[in-house]
């Protein structure tokens, strides 16, 4: 029997990077058509990676025909509709930029780039291409958990009235180790920063997202308590093995294992491992923001808190699917924290799942982010956060280093320059 409806078009997908990122992105792009009803199918139609074995196996386990080792072949490639950036953050700009003169759709992951400079540029170059059809996101993720968008529909309601206080922190212990080896993640040159960009990034784009403040100038200060680690070899960040009775080399007390040369050779850890900062928004509220891996006993602790004159929202991602909200308008005798569950076909995104009360994992904010940029690309819609958001989201980031470098100095941040 031949169905009515046309059936839709696709979307090519060129996957940089295979790692801890790229495994996610896989996933994600490959659930969505499943459960949500796009304009356009997302096909994962190539991975590129530098070792020919690894992105290999990795393109099996996914489903995907095509290895490639050289970025630019796929960038060049008239059967690419959209490039998917996973790879460390020393090489967004380039491949980013690459991409969008090539007329590619780009999916880049946060932060959008190393350094304000690079951001820069990456975000002139996607206004540039959005002028010839070709559009642009970076991926802060926690966005699209469905507690979290349903927070901005309260505040943006009016449920909290005048925004006061916003507080968050994003706590992690995977590096207390002291001799936890020395991945990609901790050396500047490829990361950018440390606990700074890599998690305090997500924490102040929430804080922005769920409230529409702005930040408009921070005072930060930020340390590294383990100064020098084992040599990691060709270990990757964050990238726990799943075969570790064929690897080689301790196992952690994270469960990542050190595949260096012996542990007695150390090199420095040129990033922070912790960062607070502290902000005034545009609109007149007072931020706080912490973010660390050195919090032992967390392991992906996420926390926002919102104080507003009718009411207050708290959210915790160990818990996902609550949120919790304070109405003050309600009577002394009767009021507090509600628990809410954000399972319900209304809540955001949600009623694309499981009956209510059937809870959302890590990985859903990922599809969700699949297919909000799947569904802008086929109706032409600018995705957000756009490469601009992220270049603003970059310029704080700038800020809060030049902060802690001047021992916590007062910055103005503004838009523009």
């Amino acid at each position: 029997m031949t169905s009515t409806r046309s059936e839709p078009g696709k979307l090519r997908i060129a996957l940089i990077g295979y790692s801890f990122m790229g495994s996610i992105h896989a996933q994600a792009w490959t659930t969505a058509p499943r459960f949500f009803d796009l304009d356009v199918v997302p096909v994962l139609a190539a991975v590129c990676g530098r070792d020919q074995e690894a992105a290999q196996s990795f393109a099996y386990k996914f489903g995907i025909g095509r290895v490639e080792t050289d970025w630019r072949t796929l960038v060049a490639d008239p059967d690419i509709d959209a490039v998917d950036i996973c790879v460390p953050g020393n090489l967004h700009a380039e491949i980013a930029i690459a991409a969008l003169q090539a007329g590619k759709h780009v999916l880049c992951e946060k932060p959008l780039a190393n350094t304000l400079a690079e951001a820069e540029k990456m975000a002139l170059a996607a206004e540039e291409a959005k002028a010839l059809g070709a559009l642009a996101m970076v991926g802060f993720s926690y966005r699209r958990t469905p507690a979290l968008a349903y927070a901005r529909e309260l505040v943006r309601d009016g449920r909290l009235g005048a925004i006061r206080h916003i507080r968050a922190s994003y706590l992690q212990d995977w590096i207390v180790d002291e001799d936890f080896p020395l991945v990609w993640r901790l050396e500047k040159d490829k990361a950018g920063s440390g606990a700074l960009g890599d998690i305090g990034a997500h924490i102040i784009d929430l804080a922005q997202y769920v409230t529409g403040h702005h930040l408009a100038g921070i005072s930060a200060l930020t340390e590294t308590f383990v100064k020098t680690r084992p040599l990691a070899g060709s270990s990757s960040g964050l990238q726990a093995l799943p075969d570790l009775e064929t690897s080689s080399g301790p196992v952690t007390s994270s469960g990542l294992r050190a595949q260096g040369p012996d542990k007695a050779e150390r090199g420095a850890v040129t990033v922070d491992d912790a960062a607070v900062v502290i902000g005034r928004t545009a609109e007149g509220a007072l931020a706080t923001f912490e973010a660390t891996r050195f919090a032992t006993g967390r392991k992906n602790a996420i926390r926002l808190e919102v104080n507003g004159s009718l009411g207050s929202l708290a959210f915790d991602f160990e818990d996902l699917n609550e949120l919790w909200f304070h109405d003050h308008t309600d009577p002394a005798e009767s009021a507090g924290f509600r628990r809410i569950l954000v399972t319900e076909p209304n809540h955001p995104y949600a009623g694309a799942w499981w009956p209510p009360g059937h809870g959302l994992g890590y990985d859903h904010a990922f599809v969700h982010q699949a297919a909000d940029f799947a569904r802008c690309i086929a109706r032409g819609e600018q995705p957000e956060p756009s490469f601009a958001e992220g270049l603003q989201i970059q310029r704080l980031l700038d800020a809060a280093e030049t902060s802690a470098a001047n021992n916590a100095q007062w910055q103005d941040v503004t838009a523009g320059a």
